[in-house]
């Protein structure tokens, strides 16, 4: 590796990008640190970690308030159908995705370009609100996990970025397993998925994220409170401030509780975050390959 040495100029240029850098890092991850520390506050309604207007340190240590989150039924209720639209939504997406981008990676596939133009064209026009309402309820699929999840299975980029990643691996291996006698299922289970690891991770991650962050559709299409996903209930608890179900649990836990309703709300949103937090390092390893090779014009 060369030894390049830096002029002045140089290093002030440095100098300036980190500072940048240091800057959008903690405009960044400050509104998720105040959250951290109100949720962790032990001070309650006489604490300063939300009163001083700058947060840093909670005054006094405590998990109280995440045990009577654990308290809160609508979280759970949240939690679970959220947990298992993500894991049906991703699954089912990797599943279509991938089966819908290996043809498309053969340059010598009929109609390839047909195909390929018809995938782009709802990239750049989609149906709308009212036309998918009414499609899913003519499905019969309002108040169900389908309608959150069949819409979204497969992505137009998704396939776009797995089928570039799909023509990079050299076409030698497929020819050596069709001279051994295999057909494309085989080929494509045994030989592209293995080696597609990064991608697949790339997208499970994209349509994770969304899925565990997405709220409209599940307010469109669920009108049993029962079935809301996380983020509806957050939504109803954070931005329309409706705060009821909180103030009952404190009720119900006694008036000389020590813990109120904006440390309550912290924690739920602390609730939310994790999972994401959680899986996210054990797939950041695969993401800038996936991406990049992904991403290379077809």
């Amino acid at each position: 590796m060369l030894n390049v040495k830096k002029t002045p100029a140089d290093r002030l240029i440095d100098f300036v990008i980190y500072a940048v850098m240091a800057a959008i890092m903690l405009i960044t991850l400050y509104p998720f640190w105040t959250q951290v520390v109100i949720s962790l506050d032990g001070a309650g309604v006489d604490g300063a970690a939300y009163a001083s207007g700058i947060v840093l340190l909670p005054s006094k240590l405590t998990f109280g308030s995440y045990k009577l989150a654990f308290k809160f039924d609508a979280i759970w209720n949240g939690y679970a159908y959220t947990v298992l639209r993500t894991v049906l939504g991703v699954l089912l997406s990797i599943v279509f995705t991938s089966i819908t981008a290996y043809p498309l990676s053969k340059r010598d596939l009929p109609f390839n370009k047909y195909f390929t133009g018809m995938i782009l064209f709802t990239m750049l026009f989609a149906g709308g609100t009212i036309p998918s309402y009414l499609l899913i309820k003519e499905l019969h699929m309002m108040n169900t996990i389908w309608a959150l999840v069949v819409p979204g299975m497969i992505g137009a980029f998704n396939v776009l970025i797995m089928r570039n990643f799909f023509r990079a691996i050299p076409e030698e291996l497929e020819e050596s397993a069709r001279v051994d006698g295999a057909g494309y299922l085989r080929i494509f289970a045994q030989i592209i998925l293995p080696l597609s690891k990064p991608v697949l991770a790339t997208v499970a991650l994209w349509v994770g994220v969304g899925h565990w962050n997405a709220w409209f559709d599940s307010l469109m299409y669920i009108t049993d409170p029962n079935k809301q996903v996380l983020q509806v209930v957050l939504r109803k608890i954070i931005i329309q401030n409706d705060t009821s179900d909180i103030t009952q649990i404190i009720q119900n836990i006694g008036k000389n509780t020590a813990y109120t309703g904006r440390q309550l709300q912290a924690t739920i949103v602390m609730f939310s975050i994790i999972p994401m937090l959680a899986v996210y390092p054990f797939i950041q390893k695969y993401f800038v390959k996936g991406v990049m090779i992904g991403a290379i014009k077809g």
